[in-house]
C-alpha cells in the first residue's frame, strides 16, 4: 500500500474502499465515491487483497524519532530502562506489527516465527518451532527486546537479559480490548508515546467501521477450530482463545463458548462438535492444510454432521493475522463480517 514512497494513511484507506465498492457496483470511480458508503462486502474484498499480499501500513507520514532514555513498567515485575532503539528485536509477531506499523521497521534486526508478514521475511529467524535461541538473539546485538509472558524458555530470556540487553515483558494479547493498550506500552518502551497514540486512533476508527457493518440481530454460531493434523492436535476454541472476541465482534456466537468451554482450547470430540451444532467453522490457514483441506475436514468425525461441515462453510485466515490483535486486526473483523454473515 505504498506509492512513489508516500504512506496511506486511514483517509486513503477510506478513499481505496469507497473506489473498490463503486467498482464492484460496475461504475466507474467518481467525486461521489469518495463519500459513498463502504458495504461489508468492499471492505471484505479490500482487507482481503492486502492481507493477500501479507504486508503491513505504516502509519502516515515521517517516521517518530524516539525519545530516549525511558523507564517502562515490564510484566515480569521489572522495571526496565531502554536508552537505544536503534536494534530492535521483537520475539512476537503481533508486537513486531505494531513495531513495524508505528514507522520503526527499519530498527528491527529479527523475526520470531509468528512474523510471518512480507516486511519480516528477509529478517533472520531467531526461534526455532516456538523457542527462542539465545545465541541467535545475542549474535544480533539488539539494543532492546520486547516479548511476551509466554515467550519461552526462561532460561533463554534470563541469558539475554544477564548479557545486559533491557527486555520488556508484555501480556499476551487474548482479545480486542488488549489492543490499545499493548500499543501503547510497544510505543513507550520504544520513546515514540505519539506514535503509539496515532496508532490507536487509527485503529480505534477502522474497528468501528468493521463492525458498522454487522447485520441486526442474533448472528450464526461459529466454532473455531485449531487443527494440525500431521500432529493429531484436534482442538475447539472456548473461553480465552481470542477467536471468541473476534467472534463477537463480528456479530456472531462462539460456539464453544455457548457450549460451556470454559478454557481457550478443549480437544475436539464429535459428540462436542455435533452438539454445538456450528453454522461457520473458524480455522487458520495452515490448520486447513494439514488436515488436507476442506476435502479432508469433512472426513473427520463429527464435522460433517454439523450445519458449518454439511454446508462446507469453512472459514480461514494466514496463521499470523488472525489471532495477532494488532493493526490488522480491524481487516480480519472486515472478512469475518462479510464471510459469516454471507449466505
Amino acid at each position: 500500500m505504498r506509492r512513489s514512497g508516500r504512506r496511506i494513511g486511514p483517509a486513503s484507506w477510506a478513499l481505496a474502499l469507497a473506489l473498490l465498492a463503486a467498482a464492484c457496483a460496475g461504475g466507474g470511480p467518481d467525486k461521489s465515491a469518495e463519500a459513498a458508503p463502504v458495504s461489508a462486502s468492499a471492505r471484505a474484498a479490500a482487507a482481503g487483497k492486502q492481507l493477500a499480499k501479507n504486508t503491513l501500513v505504516p502509519l502516515e507520514g515521517e517516521a517518530p524519532t524516539p525519545k530516549l532514555p525511558v523507564t517502562v513498567d515490564s510484566s515480569d515485575g521489572r522495571q526496565v530502562t531502554v536508552r537505544d532503539a536503534s536494534r530492535v528485536l521483537p520475539l512476537n509477531g503481533g508486537i513486531a506489527e505494531i513495531v513495524f506499523t508505528l514507522g520503526l521497521g527499519d530498527k528491527v534486526v529479527g523475526r520470531d516465527i509468528t512474523a510471518t508478514f512480507a516486511e519480516a521475511k528477509k529478517l533472520p529467524q531467531v526461534t526455532k518451532a516456538h523457542d527462542v535461541s539465545a545465541e541467535s538473539v545475542l549474535s544480533l546485538r539488539p539494543t532492546v527486546v520486547l516479548a511476551d509472558t509466554d515467550t519461552g524458555p526462561s532460561e533463554a530470556i534470563d541469558q539475554i537479559r544477564d548479557a545486559g540487553v533491557p527486555v520488556v515483558v508484555l501480556d499476551p494479547a487474548t482479545k480486542l480490548s488488549d489492543v490499545p493498550a499493548r500499543t501503547t506500552r510497544v510505543a513507550r518502551a520504544l520513546g515514540v508515546p505519539e506514535a503509539g497514540k496515532a496508532l490507536n486512533s487509527r485503529i480505534a476508527e477502522d474497528l468501528s467501521a468493521a463492525k458498522a457493518g454487522v447485520p441486526e440481530g442474533s448472528g450464526p454460531k461459529v466454532a473455531f477450530l485449531y487443527m494440525r493434523g500431521s500432529a493429531a492436535v484436534y482442538l475447539m476454541g472456548g473461553e480465552g482463545s481470542g477467536a471468541d472476541s473476534l467472534i463477537e465482534a463480528a456479530g456472531a456466537v462462539d460456539a464453544g463458548v455457548e457450549m460451556g468451554l470454559d478454557k481457550p482450547f478443549t480437544p475436539l470430540t464429535s459428540e462436542a462438535l455435533i452438539a454445538a451444532r456450528p453454522d461457520v467453522i473458524l480455522m487458520m490457514d495452515k490448520g486447513l492444510a494439514s488436515v488436507g483441506g476442506i476435502d479432508g475436514l469433512v472426513k473427520i468425525p463429527g464435522i460433517a454432521q454439523t450445519p458449518a461441515g454439511a454446508d462446507r462453510r469453512i472459514v480461514t485466515l494466514e496463521d499470523g493475522v488472525l489471532l495477532s490483535f494488532g493493526p490488522r486486526t480491524p481487516w480480519v473483523i472486515d472478512i469475518l463480517v462479510d464471510a459469516i454473515h454471507r449466505v
